[in-house]
């Protein structure tokens, strides 16, 4: 099924689920006025038939009011979730018509000094991140980003390939889980917030004593409040009594506000994380590295989910400190603060090796959910096939993923060895840097295990180095060409290393004058034939493509050109062998006004 067509019938049945759902709600409102009414009719008719009958219907009565509640709130729960999984399925309708740029950008993941992200737009408006990302939580978006950054080992690009197909047919599934984020973004603090906590050392616990007094103490208070209520102690006692336990619990007190000052923060986004981890646990994967991510929440025959839902629970009865009623005859009577905050440190020692995986296993597998809606919005895309020998690329109708299919023009590349350069000729606009970036993006969606915009791509294990797009920095008082050079120095300190890189460079040197720019470019394209280097080199310097003489099995040449009519310019877009010999800059400046 075309994707278009999955999410418009999604959308249609969605719409059906939430009528039927608002019909529910507006049901569960007059039922629970209904049972309300027949509690008043219950006190108003039974009561002359005396007070058992009473209780007998009240409780029942109360009973079924209580149910009705909950499945009212699980109905809104219900409800919410539809509207959620409307949004998504809405939103990706948008982004098949090329409308994405509303999304987030990731522009807060742009790594400094980056080898290849501001050069290949992976971050920012328009830029790949945000084109592909599905994240809904911090560390979703997070493990993204790295996937992007950073290529990642051959067997893990394998692995990821797996996993994505897999996800690409679970896209109901992928969407729960999203959904279920959006109520909440769990985010870097909360995991941080838990870290700190389990890092904190016990206060209570390690009082041993107080493992039999918290069950002593209350036992005491409560049987002298009972004695009292029968008249078997004096009020002294029972006054001085309270007034002990008044002191013990104030004490209590003074040192859990803190510590439930920082977990109640956190508390609400708890509730999102074992959703998310219920839905992880409950599926069925096929793939090594989907079921490897699903084992940390299955931890000896018990649900990690249990344990958050517990954690949850247990500073849900914390919060009954706020409470102004409940919480002083609760505190005096059965010192409820001490009996949860010995619970909350029963839990930690129990989870405090666990925490970080729940939240990194979280990201990762949205990460990998963000690569299979890609793969199944783009059923036509293939996935790459990875090999460790430097070096090698060769691809068949190779598109830029950003570009939309009717305006996308394929190109093929074919670079057989090291040492072999491609030098790529053409004048201005013909497409010399959108071809650059259509293989730099394309490799580095093959490094994160990422299906690619292509009809075949075979590729080495290579790191991506770039210097497309250069600025200077005012701050640290670098001009444009300084900046080039400092690119160029990292390029070459890589080269000299016998570091497996594929290099982009389009238009070397451009901040000097021709002769210098002639005479750099040169040098240095032989010196990456020299240390066997695999680039692509944009350039406008014909001369340049004369190296092909100099170097016949290190220098490919190819070019963009142009057809020109009548003073107009007609592109193609089309890579062609050899050099190109058609130029368009005068015909460009006359057309602004340059009388040449």
């Amino acid at each position: 099924m075309k994707p278009e067509v999955f999410y418009g019938k999604r959308i249609d049945s969605l719409h059906k689920d939430l009528k039927n759902l608002q019909q529910k709600k507006s049901a569960f409102g007059w039922l629970r006025f209904g049972s309300i009414a027949a509690i008043i009719a219950a006190f108003y008719f039974l009561y002359s038939l005396g007070i058992g009958y009473l209780i007998i219907t009240g409780i029942l009565l109360l009973i079924i009011f209580t149910r009705l509640l909950l499945a009212d709130l699980k109905n809104k729960s219900a409800i919410a979730h539809t509207g959620y999984l409307l949004k998504i399925n809405n939103d990706e309708i948008k982004i098949l018509a090329g409308d994405y740029y509303g999304f987030p950008d990731g522009n807060h993941h742009i790594p400094e000094n980056h080898l290849y992200a501001n050069d290949l737009d992976i971050f920012g408006k328009a830029s790949l991140f945000q084109y592909i990302n599905r994240t809904v939580s911090e560390m979703g978006s997070s493990k993204l980003a790295e996937y992007l950054n950073t290529p990642a080992a051959p067997d893990i690009i394998l692995q990821r390939q797996t996993a994505v197909k897999e996800l690409s047919k679970k896209i109901e599934w992928i969407q729960d889980l999203q959904a279920k984020g959006k109520e909440k973004q769990i985010t870097f603090s909360t995991q941080k917030g838990l870290k700190d906590w389990i890092a904190e050392p016990i206060v209570f616990t390690k009082f041993k004593p107080w493992n039999w007094l918290r069950y002593l103490l209350p036992a005491i208070i409560i049987s002298i409040v009972t004695l009292y209520i029968f008249d078997l102690v004096s009020s002294g006692i029972f006054y001085s009594s309270l007034l002990i336990f008044a002191v013990i619990a104030f004490q209590v007190n003074k040192v859990v506000a803190p510590i439930h000052e920082k977990l109640s923060k956190i508390a609400e986004e708890l509730t999102i994380l074992s959703n998310s981890v219920i839905h992880i646990e409950t599926a069925t994967f096929i793939s090594d590295l989907l079921n490897y991510l699903q084992s940390p929440f299955r931890l000896q025959n018990k649900n990690v989910s249990r344990d958050i839902i517990s954690l949850r629970k247990l500073l849900d009865r914390l919060d009954l400190r706020y409470n102004l009623v409940l919480s002083a005859p609760l505190n005096i009577l059965m010192l409820w603060n001490l009996q949860q905050m010995l619970d909350l440190e029963k839990w930690k020692s129990d989870q405090q090796k666990n925490i970080n995986i729940w939240f990194d296993t979280l990201g990762e597998i949205e990460a990998l959910n963000s690569l299979g809606i890609l793969y199944f919005n783009e059923p036509e895309w293939v996935f790459p096939i990875v090999i460790p020998e430097y070096f090698f690329i060769e691809g068949k109708e190779i598109g830029h993923p950003l570009i939309s299919k009717s305006k996308r023009v394929n190109n093929d590349i074919e670079i057989k060895h090291d040492g072999e350069l491609m030098l790529v000729t053409g004048s201005n606009m013909a497409g010399k840097s959108t071809y650059l970036r259509s293989i730099g993006v394309n490799v580095v969606l093959a490094m994160a295990g990422a299906p690619v915009c292509a009809k075949t791509f075979k590729v080495s294990h290579v790191q991506i180095i770039s210097s497309m797009r250069i600025t200077d920095n005012l701050a640290e008082s670098t001009s444009t060409f300084y900046a080039e050079l400092k690119k160029l120095k990292t390029i070459i300190e890589k080269v000299n290393n016998k570091e497996k890189v594929f290099i982009l460079l389009d238009e070397i040197l451009r901040g000097t004058n021709s002769l210098d720019r002639h005479t750099g470019s040169v040098a240095l394209v032989k010196q990456l034939i020299k240390h066997h280097a695999a680039a692509i080199i944009a350039t406008h310097d014909l001369e340049l493509a004369k190296l092909k003489d100099e170097y016949p099995d290190n220098i490919i040449n190819y070019h963009f050109d142009v057809q020109v009519s009548n003073d107009e310019l007609f592109f193609d877009y089309l890579l062609k062998p050899g050099v190109c010999t058609s130029l368009n800059a005068s015909i460009l400046m006359k057309k602004i006004g340059i009388e040449l």
